[in-house]
């Protein structure tokens, strides 16, 4: 991976890669060679020709922009998020903020109607049909990947990941995230009439991991998304959006499961001043009794276990007590000691 530049900025460092593109077009062995090399060295991959139909990303975006178009006492019927529902500004239960708005379901199809149905809407079929058929999709390509990964690690049964998904009790959601246009005080229109580039640092989502597997992401055209440098927390790395590809990164279950073999990248989301940005997230994720621990084929002399066995309802209730950029999988090291958790406070 070549840097293009490198620019300092609030104590943060900004490099330009060309990061890792899978295409699914091309010959099994290699997609998932690149599969693993590109989850063991950023946790990350843009992926094309993915197979999924227009019309299903067509119907979620347009259900989507007419939901949050929606007035606030309307939307707000939908929530408050519990961590199901709809929110606004607020993230989690432990003060952490950001600039967006969302809507986030279980992918239960009576879940998702459920929540649907709360919206004073004449029929509310039309986004319920949008997104389970979404759900459905990002499924089979997140159960692709899993297979393609497990066969790529020379796992004994290539399905241990994509079982956990597609079991009845999967716990795997879907999330609409909206961020704004921001135009700020007159001070900030002058900047940022003068700035050619637009660009006025204003975070939306919060550096982060996901708890879950494996997230698969899709945006509109407006740029937000950085990952985080594997090698230097302080360098950020943006990521150039691409309405026809979707972004693929690990969660901290599968680098557990994978004995850190791939990494669960920390990512955040910028707010654009002038344009709205509209993302889609589906979160891959195992049942709540699901036991996740480091696979014997993960563990060897030169790589020792490094996690304990936990239960997926055991992270999950962790995750929910902690701030948004806490290391929750440090919690959960063999070798872990207090002092090594950061906890934002």
């Amino acid at each position: 991976m070549v840097a293009n530049h490198f620019m300092p900025e609030n104590k943060e460092s900004f490099v330009h890669l060309d990061l890792p593109v899978i295409d699914l077009s091309w010959k099994r062995e290699r997609a998932r060679k690149l599969i693993v090399r590109a989850f063991k060295e950023f946790g990350f991959f843009k992926l094309i020709n993915h197979g999924v139909s227009k019309d299903i990303i067509y119907n979620i975006e347009k259900e989507s922009k007419e939901f949050f178009s929606l007035p606030a006492s309307e939307k707000q019927k939908a929530g408050p998020p519990n961590p199901i529902g709809y929110g606004s500004k607020k993230i989690g239960f432990n003060g952490d903020t950001g600039e967006l708005e969302y809507l986030l379901f279980h992918t239960n199809p009576s879940s998702i109607y459920q929540r649907v149905r709360t919206l004073n809407r004449e029929d509310p079929r039309n986004f319920c049909c949008a997104v389970n058929n979404y759900v459905e999709a990002m499924k089979e390509l997140a159960c692709e990947i899993l297979d393609m990964l497990g066969e790529g690690l020379g796992l004994d049964d290539k399905r241990t990941f994509s079982k956990l998904v597609r079991d009845e009790d999967s716990d795997s959601l879907v999330r609409l995230n909206h961020y704004p246009p921001y135009y700020g005080n007159s001070e900030d229109r002058l900047s940022i009439s003068k700035n050619k580039d637009d660009k006025v640092a204003r975070v939306g989502f919060g550096e982060h991991s996901d708890p879950q597997m494996l997230t698969i992401l899709r945006s509109n055209d407006v740029e937000g998304l950085q990952i985080q440098s594997p090698t230097n927390d302080r360098v950020w790395i943006p990521v150039k959006s691409d309405p026809s590809a979707f972004f693929v990164n690990v969660g901290d279950a599968l680098q557990a499961m994978t004995n850190g073999r791939c990494l669960s990248v920390r990512h955040r989301a910028m707010a654009n001043t002038r344009r709205s940005r509209l993302s889609t997230m589906f979160f891959a994720a195992p049942p709540l009794h699901a036991c996740i621990s480091p696979l014997p084929e993960m563990v060897t002399l030169e790589n020792p276990q490094k996690y304990r066995s936990f239960t997926w309802d055991e992270y999950k209730k962790i995750m929910y007590s902690l701030r948004l950029a806490s290391n929750r999988l440090n919690l959960f090291q063999l070798d872990y000691k207090e002092e090594n958790i950061k906890v934002i406070s």
